[in-house]
C-alpha cells in the first residue's frame, strides 16, 4: 500500500526531541498568542475601570512565583480554539503556606458562571478539602450565564454544597472586587470572612433596577449594596478595604492568625526576651487608660493593644456593631481571638447586631482552635421596643450558645462592671469560661448600684422626698448607693463563690493572661459521643 506524501508533515524529523518537535513549537506559539491576547483584552477592560485582571490579582495575593494554575483551558482544549475560561483556579502560597485560590475574570463574558466555571470552582473546593488548605475566592462576576439556564444555577448549588462542607474545617475568605448579585451572593456569605473594596464592590440579591420595578423605590447600587452599607449596616462584610491592594493585604493579615485547617495548630511566631520586655513595659500602663468612674467612656482598643504582643490587634467587622470589638492578636507568639465591650459606643451595651457579631466570632475561633480572651465592661443589654422586636432574646441566645459550646481555652477579664444577663453571656465562669479575673473595684451584680437602690428603696426614698424634700432624698440615695456598692457589687462575693478566680491589679493583666493561656494550652474538651447531630442554635 502506498503512503500519502502529505502525511509526512506530522512525522517527527529524525533526531528531533520533544523539546523542538513541530507539535511543541506550534503549541508554544499558539498558547503564547492566546495568553497574550487574553491578558491584553483583560487589562484593557479592567484597567479602564480601575480594577486589576484576574491573574494580576492572584499574583498580588500570593508569594512570588508560587501559583500553579489548574484547568486553564477547560472547556476549549489547548488546540486551535484554545481560550481561557471565565475563572482562574489553582494553588499557591501565602507566607509560605499552601492555599487554594480562584479568581473570576470579568473580561470573559462578564465573569459569568456557567458549567465550565462551576466545574472548575467545585474541583478546587474538593481539592482544598482533601488537602486541608484555606480557600480564597476573588469575586468579580455578573452572575449566572443566562443562556445556560438551570445548568448555571445548578453550579451555584454545587458550590454552596462544597462551601458548607468546608465550613469549620478549612478557612474560607471571599474578596468582592466587583459585582456580586442574585444567588451568587450566598457563596461568599457562607464563607468565614468577606472583604470588599469601598469603590468597586456591590452585593445584593436583587439589584436597583429590580427594586425599582417591584417596589418603586429609587436607590443606587452603592446605597443598596455597596461596601459601606454591608460593612456598617448589614454586617455582611467583615473588612472594608480602600482598594484592591488593601483588600488582598487584609487576606494575608487574617490568614496570619489562622491554622490551615481545624486539624492543625495556628502558626506560632518567634517571640524572644526582648519582645517580652517591651510588651511587659507597655502593659504596665494599661490601668491608666481606664477611668475609675463606670460612667466615663474610654477606648477598649487601647486596653487590648496595651496587653497583646507588639500592640497589634486585627479587628473583624470594625465598622459594624462597634459597641463590641472582636479580632485577632497574639500572646507570646500564640494567636488568639479577642472579644471586648466598647464603652465608646452605646456604653458598650449588647444589642441584636453586637450579639450576632460576637457569637459568630466566638464560634469561628472555636472551630479553628483559637483561644478566646474576653474583656468585659458591660452595663447590660440595650433597652427598648426596637431591640425586643428585632429579636434580642433570640439573637442574644446565640452568644450563650457560642460560649457554652466552645471547647477552646476561655479567659475572661472584668475591667469595671458586668451587670445582669450581659455578665452571664460575656464569658462568665458559669457559662463555661475556664479562668476569670477582675480588676479591683469591679462591679458584678444584677444591676448597677444606682438602679438597684432605686428599685429596692423606692418607697423609703419617696417618703424622704415627701417629708424632707428633694435635696434630702438625693443625699439619702447617694448614701444607699455607697452602702449597696460596699455590700453587694464589689468583687468579694464573686470571688467567694468561685465566679471570679482572682482579683488582679491592672498592670498584671498581660502576665495573668499569658500564664492562663499557658496553663490551658493542653485543654482537650471535646464533646462526648452523643446521639444528637448538632445543637439547635437559635439562628
Amino acid at each position: 500500500m502506498s503512503t500519502d506524501s502529505s502525511a509526512g508533515s506530522s512525522t517527527p524529523t529524525p533526531g528531533a526531541t520533544m523539546a523542538d518537535s513541530l507539535s511543541t513549537t506550534a503549541f508554544r506559539q499558539r498558547i503564547a498568542r492566546v495568553d497574550r491576547e487574553a491578558e491584553e483584552r483583560a487589562a484593557t477592560r479592567q484597567h479602564a475601570k480601575g480594577k486589576r485582571t484576574a491573574r494580576e490579582r492572584i499574583n498580588d495575593l500570593l508569594d512570588d512565583s508560587t501559583f500553579l494554575e489548574i484547568g486553564r483551558y477547560t472547556g476549549s482544549g489547548a488546540g486551535e480554539k484554545a481560550r481561557p475560561s471565565g475563572v482562574v483556579t489553582g494553588f499557591g502560597q501565602i507566607d509560605g503556606r499552601q492555599v487554594a485560590v480562584y479568581s473570576q475574570d470579568f473580561s470573559v463574558s462578564g465573569g459569568a458562571l456557567g458549567t465550565i466555571e462551576g466545574d472548575k470552582i467545585v474541583r478546587l473546593l474538593d481539592d482544598a478539602l482533601r488537602l486541608r488548605i484555606p480557600v480564597i475566592g476573588l469575586i468579580d462576576s455578573g452572575g449566572a450565564k443566562i443562556q445556560e439556564g438551570v445548568g448555571a444555577l445548578r453550579q451555584y448549588g454545587r458550590i454552596f454544597n462544597r462551601t458548607c462542607a468546608a465550613s469549620g474545617l478549612v478557612p474560607q475568605i471571599s474578596v468582592i472586587l466587583g459585582p456580586c448579585a442574585g444567588g451568587a451572593v450566598y457563596s461568599p456569605a457562607l464563607t468565614d470572612f468577606v472583604i470588599a473594596t469601598r469603590q468597586a464592590s456591590h452585593m445584593f440579591v436583587t439589584g436597583p433596577d429590580v427594586v425599582r420595578a417591584v417596589t418603586g423605590e429609587q436607590i443606587s447600587a452603592e446605597d443598596l449594596g455597596g461596601a459601606r452599607i454591608h460593612g456598617s449596616v448589614s454586617g455582611v462584610v467583615h473588612y472594608v478595604a480602600e482598594d484592591e491592594e488593601d483588600a488582598l493585604g487584609q487576606v494575608r493579615s487574617f490568614l496570619a492568625y489562622l491554622p490551615s485547617s481545624a486539624e492543625v495548630d495556628a502558626p506560632l511566631y518567634a517571640y524572644d526576651d526582648t519582645d517580652a520586655q517591651a510588651d511587659a513595659e507597655a502593659a504596665r500602663s494599661v490601668g491608666e487608660i481606664v477611668p475609675a468612674s463606670t460612667r466615663q467612656a474610654y477606648d477598649v482598643v487601647e486596653v487590648v493593644s496595651a496587653v497583646v504582643d507588639h500592640g497589634e490587634l486585627v479587628q473583624v467587622q470594625e465598622e459594624f456593631a462597634a459597641n463590641v470589638v472582636v479580632g485577632f492578636a497574639c500572646f507570646e507568639g500564640h494567636p488568639v481571638g479577642i472579644v471586648a465591650n466598647q464603652p465608646l459606643v452605646d456604653a458598650g451595651t449588647l444589642d441584636v447586631d453586637a450579639s450576632e457579631k460576637l457569637a459568630r466570632f466566638v464560634r469561628f475561633c472555636d472551630a479553628f482552635g483559637l483561644p478566646v480572651v474576653t474583656f468585659v465592661d458591660v452595663p447590660g443589654y440595650r433597652p427598648g421596643a426596637e431591640q425586643e422586636h428585632a429579636g434580642i432574646i433570640r439573637r442574644g441566645a446565640k452568644v450563650i450558645n457560642a460560649y457554652a459550646t466552645a471547647t477552646v481555652p476561655l479567659v475572661t477579664i472584668v475591667l469595671r462592671k458586668a451587670y445582669g444577663g450581659a455578665y452571664i453571656v460575656m464569658g462568665s465562669k458559669a457559662i463555661g469560661a475556664d479562668l476569670n479575673f477582675c480588676w479591683p473595684g469591679a462591679e458584678i451584680a444584677v444591676l448597677g448600684a444606682a438602679g438597684a437602690v432605686g428599685i429596692i428603696h423606692r418607697r423609703d426614698l419617696a417618703k424622704v422626698r415627701d417629708e424632707q424634700g428633694e435635696e434630702a432624698a438625693t443625699a439619702e440615695h447617694e448614701r444607699l448607693v455607697a452602702e449597696y456598692t460596699d455590700a453587694v457589687i464589689n468583687p468579694d462575693k464573686a470571688v467567694a463563690i468561685g465566679e471570679i478566680d482572682a482579683v488582679i491589679a491592672p498592670e498584671d493583666t498581660r502576665s495573668v493572661i499569658v500564664d492562663s493561656l499557658a496553663a490551658l494550652r493542653a485543654k482537650n474538651d471535646a464533646r462526648p459521643d452523643s446521639p444528637k447531630k448538632h445543637d439547635n442554635i437559635p439562628l
